[in-house]
């Protein structure tokens, strides 16, 4: 379940509770007239199911209360609710199958930004894939994998390709391309001093076998990205943090990176061609899985999801004001 709490204009309330009175999923419904200061106006809180969730969203939006009022959702963790549960029961579908379009569109943009901790992150990942790289360490670059926030930059790229978004894709790309450019620069510096310290050598990337997938990419890898992009999708729109963390052990994005810093370092051309090449089949085939996943979503959503029965008290809930 979901609770939404919607702070409506007083002259819009009745047209809010139209849309809500008898909508599939809907329940606990509280009304307090007069209780919202900023911005002004009555509130109304509720309870919906996530399969519904999206219609009732796209309606109070619709109502104008994005932009006169105000409309929050938050994840119900304990409802001891028979009515809940009717709720939950007459909505088709199933929760952990729903998509809250709107969340995933804030959660996108948001980590399609560039932030320091985003560079941080990624900085951190790709050394310590650097460090795995040089030491034959497959436990390192497991680790690098998880650390990487890079998957985030991927879903915003296939959510603008859903719907058209280029300002989203090309700031989505924007983030991927200073990410991974900070972090190898960052990666490649470090690299240069461990050389300069007689560290590592000519021969530090010689008789890997443990690590060579890095560098090896084939049918298999774009396979695999294939899989990660799809998983990764779905666990993002159903909330599921700890499919993510697989999705992030299954694709070579950050360990490529690292690998590449460290032959620069030690101008092994041969091997920044493939990792290049590695980097760049991974990305792609988790842009292309994960976009079709979003569209077979939406195909399914917008054929068997909720239609909800509004039965306006004023006006007509549904037109724009």
């Amino acid at each position: 379940m979901l609770h939404l709490r919607v702070i409506s204009p007083a002259g819009r309330t009745e047209d809010v509770l139209g849309l809500l009175d008898g909508a599939v999923g809907v329940t606990n419904l509280v009304v307090l007239p007069g209780a919202a200061r900023s911005p002004s106006g009555d509130l109304v809180q509720f309870d919906v199911a996530r399969e519904a969730a999206n219609e009732v969203i796209e309606h109070l939006q619709r109502l104008g209360l994005r932009t006169e009022g105000s409309i929050s959702a938050e994840e119900v963790d304990l409802s001891l609710s028979e009515a809940a549960d009717r709720a939950e029961r007459e909505a088709p579908g199933e929760s952990d199958d729903a998509v809250i379009w709107a969340e995933l569109a804030r959660k996108v943009a948001a980590e399609s930004r560039i932030t320091w901790a985003f560079l941080a992150f990624l900085a951190i990942a790709t050394q310590l894939a650097a460090i795995g790289v040089i030491t034959d360490s497959p436990i390192l670059i497991v680790g690098a994998m998880v650390l990487g926030p890079e998957f985030g930059a991927i879903a915003a790229i296939c959510f603008g390709l859903l719907r058209r978004d280029r300002r989203l894709i090309t700031r989505a790309l924007r983030a991927l391309a200073v990410g991974f450019s900070f972090a190898v620069a960052v990666t490649l510096a470090c690299a240069l001093v461990s050389r300069g310290l007689g560290w590592i050598g000519p021969t530090s990337l010689s008789e890997h076998k443990e690590i060579e997938f890095i560098v090896k990419p084939d049918r298999w890898s774009f396979i695999v990205a294939l899989l990660a992009g799809a998983a990764g999708v779905l666990s993002v729109t159903a909330g599921k943090s700890s499919a993510l963390v697989g999705v992030f052990i299954s694709v070579t994005t950050v360990p490529a990176a690292g690998y590449f810093a460290v032959a620069a370092a030690l101008a092994r051309w041969d091997d920044m061609a493939a990792s290049v090449t590695q980097l760049a089949v991974n990305v792609a085939g988790m842009v292309i899985s994960g976009t079709a996943t979003l569209v077979v979503q939406r195909a399914y959503w917008s054929r068997y999801g909720v239609r909800l029965p509004v039965h306006p008290r004023r006006g007509t809930p549904w037109e724009k004001p």
